[in-house]
C-alpha cells in the first residue's frame, strides 16, 4: 500500500503565517482603542507604541510573505469542491487586503489627527500629511472596523481549517505545519 505524502507549505511560508497571525492577534488585544483622548491619554503611551510596533510588524511581514508568494507560489494541496476553492481564494485575498489596509488606515488616521507614528525603540516618524482632524477621527473608527474584520475573517479561516481536519479528513490544515509535523501525523492515522 502507497504511504500518501502530504504536501505543504515550506518553512517561511509557515513561518509568515503563524507569526503574522500571533502578531495579529496580540495587536488586537493590547491595542489601547477608543476615543483619541482614550488612545493618546499619557497612561496609554507604551500599548499604543507596542500596538503601532505590533501592526507595523504585521504590515512588514505581510508584503514579504506576498512577495515571497509572487517568487515562490503555494504547494498543491488536497482536491476540494470548486466552491470551497472559491472561497479559500476569496477569504485569504481579502485577509491580505485587511492585513495591508488596516496598518495603513491606522497611519492615516493618526497623522491626519497631528500625531506622529511610533516605532518602538526606533523612535517616531511626524504627521507626514496635513492635519485634518476629523478625516482622521474617521478613519481611526474605520481602523477599528477593519481590526474587526480580520479577527472575524480569520477566525472563519480557522474554523475552515478546523473542519477539513476533522470533518472532511483532508491535509488542508496540515498543509500549513512543518514537514516533520505532516509526517507524523500521517504515521498516526
Amino acid at each position: 500500500m502507497r504511504e500518501m505524502q502530504v504536501m505543504g507549505y515550506g518553512s517561511p511560508a509557515i513561518a509568515f503565517h503563524w507569526v503574522t497571525a500571533a502578531l495579529v492577534v496580540a495587536a488586537f488585544t493590547l491595542g489601547p482603542g477608543g476615543s483619541e483622548t482614550r488612545v493618546y491619554a499619557p497612561e496609554n503611551d507604551f500599548d499604543r507604541a507596542l500596538h503601532e510596533t505590533l501592526g507595523l510588524t504585521v504590515l512588514t511581514l505581510t508584503v514579504l510573505r506576498l512577495a515571497w508568494k509572487s517568487v515562490l507560489p503555494s504547494p498543491p494541496l488536497p482536491p476540494i469542491a470548486p466552491w470551497m476553492n472559491r472561497i479559500s481564494k476569496l477569504v485569504q485575498a481579502l485577509l491580505y487586503i485587511l492585513l495591508v489596509i488596516t496598518p495603513l488606515s491606522a497611519i492615516s488616521g493618526a497623522w491626519l489627527e497631528g500625531h506622529p507614528l511610533t516605532l518602538g525603540v526606533l523612535g517616531s516618524v511626524p504627521p507626514l500629511l496635513a492635519k485634518n482632524a476629523p478625516l482622521g477621527h474617521e478613519i481611526a473608527d474605520i481602523h477599528g472596523t477593519l481590526g474587526d474584520a480580520i479577527l472575524w475573517l480569520a477566525g472563519l479561516h480557522a474554523v475552515a481549517a478546523l473542519f477539513h481536519h476533522f470533518v472532511l479528513r483532508d491535509d488542508v490544515l496540515l498543509s500549513m505545519f512543518p514537514a516533520r509535523w505532516r509526517s507524523a501525523v500521517r504515521r498516526r492515522a
